[in-house]
């Protein structure tokens, strides 16, 4: 635990809180002379060329391969590494890290959409050039979607699933973003009144609190409407239930109390391995036990403070002076010495893993949350090849947008640049030098 809790030392930049004009192309540009991870998996390009003309890459390759055209604007990446955007996979854009729910929502509830554009910024400024918003007001979500599309506010391509689907909310002040359901027909309905608002994907919890007829009612309204289900995946029953009726990914690793999955739910993955995802969010309590017992000092750094109002930081900083107190802290002891073991697990067999951290939750700061995740799985074993890839190539293939997640000739120029190297250091991630999404550099 102490190894991996050394990677999440490292602080990320300061990121400025100056406005954020996107800088429009009006010519070819050019990322000339550093090193290119193109996604696929391949062999590194040293001394690369990246070309772009107007939102498409034109050209990768070696400066001796490419040929620069006259006039275009060349950017110097020499010493950095160039990759793909990244894509998080779970990120809650109404949340900024306070460690109160109920407060932040009493607080907030009316500002809702300000909050959510400052966790676009963030993520952006991050390297985050895609999100995926697993759980949030549907209105709220579908404006911000909508003005990060057409270029109004800086932020990731949004993928978004509005309020959950579930048996009931816990707590009154939560309808807005859970909603109940009782009997086949209603769970039909509410998919449907998602699928109708413009959602990309639908997030069912607690599916093993339902009803067989329920859980089919909402995959199969999903499916024929051709929106994937993500599940929640915390208990045993959970999953089984998932892989019975054809969920398409599941959510987490770490709040289920068994030590280990059961042979039968690993033998079950392992049958239905091809075309299933999961998306560990194995961090969260690793940084927070890390920002409340290591390195309380984290929460004195200004970046995750970045386009916040002074007064709407200084309430989540506050909510996090006594991190051990928070209801989630009671999870740490019994939780997190199995999560390596269950991590390994999953990988094992086959499923194919994908980068999300349930960014936004307390202490998990839009501003480093995939950085960290990222980090902490290479801790764990997995090879960084293997980790870019699940922050990139594999998320773009989940959410059908091929046109991401890799650089090559004719994909959208959505793609980063970084000092330093990610293949032997993974925290250089959190030093994002240049973000260019569809073509426009926005940092």
């Amino acid at each position: 635990m102490r190894r991996c809790l050394a990677r999440l030392v490292l602080t990320v930049c300061v990121i400025s809180t100056a406005p954020l004009p996107l800088l429009a192309q009006t010519g070819d540009l050019a990322l000339v002379g550093g090193r290119i991870i193109d996604g696929f998996g391949g062999p590194l390009i040293e001394n690369g060329v990246v070309l772009i003309s107007g939102d498409r890459i034109t050209a990768v390759g070696t400066e001796s391969e490419v040929d620069i055209p006259p006039g275009a604007e060349i950017i110097d990446t020499n010493g950095m590494t160039v990759l793909p955007g990244l894509i998080d996979m779970h990120v809650h854009l109404q949340l900024l890290g306070h460690g109160d729910y109920p407060r932040w929502h009493d607080l907030y509830a009316e500002r809702m959409e300000d909050m959510m554009e400052v966790a676009a910024r963030q993520l952006l400024m991050a390297g985050v050039t895609s999100a995926r918003d697993l759980g949030g007001p549907l209105e709220e979500l579908v404006s911000i979607k909508r003005r990060v599309a057409e270029g109004e506010i800086p932020g990731p391509r949004l993928f978004i699933s509005g309020p959950f689907i579930q048996r009931a909310p816990y707590q009154e002040y939560e309808r807005r973003y859970r909603w109940g359901v009782n009997g086949p027909e209603d769970a039909r309905e509410k998919v449907q009144r998602l699928v109708d608002a413009g959602v990309d994907v639908i997030k069912l919890i607690d599916q093993d609190q339902l009803t067989s007829d329920e859980v089919r009612a909402v995959v199969e309204t999903a499916h024929a409407a051709g929106k994937k289900v993500v599940a929640h995946a915390h208990r045993m029953e959970e999953i089984r239930v998932g892989l019975e009726h054809g969920i398409d990914n599941f959510e987490h690793t770490g709040l289920g109390t068994a030590p280990g999955y059961a042979d039968d739910v690993l033998q079950a993955l392992r049958e239905r391995n091809t075309g299933l995802y999961w998306t560990p969010t194995i961090s969260p309590l690793y940084v927070m036990q890390y920002t409340g017992e290591v390195f309380p000092e984290r929460l004195d750094d200004p970046s995750w403070r970045a386009f916040m109002d002074p007064d709407v930081a200084d309430e989540i900083r506050a909510s996090l002076e006594h991190i051990p107190r928070l209801p989630y802290y009671a999870l740490f002891p019994s939780r997190i010495p199995i999560l390596p073991h269950k991590f390994r697990q999953i990988r094992e067999t086959g499923v194919r893993l994908l980068i999300g951290t349930d960014s936004g939750i307390p202490s998990m700061f839009h501003t480093d949350s995939t950085w960290r995740e990222m980090a902490l799985w290479v801790d764990l074993g997995v090879p960084p090849m293997e980790v870019i890839q699940a922050a990139t190539l594999w998320p773009a293939r989940f959410l059908g947008m091929d046109d991401l997640g890799s650089l090559a000739p004719g994909k959208l120029a959505d793609l980063i640049a970084v000092e330093g190297d990610p293949m032997t250091d993974m925290g250089s991630l959190r030093r994002v030098a240049l973000v260019i999404t569809g073509g426009d550099r926005v940092k």
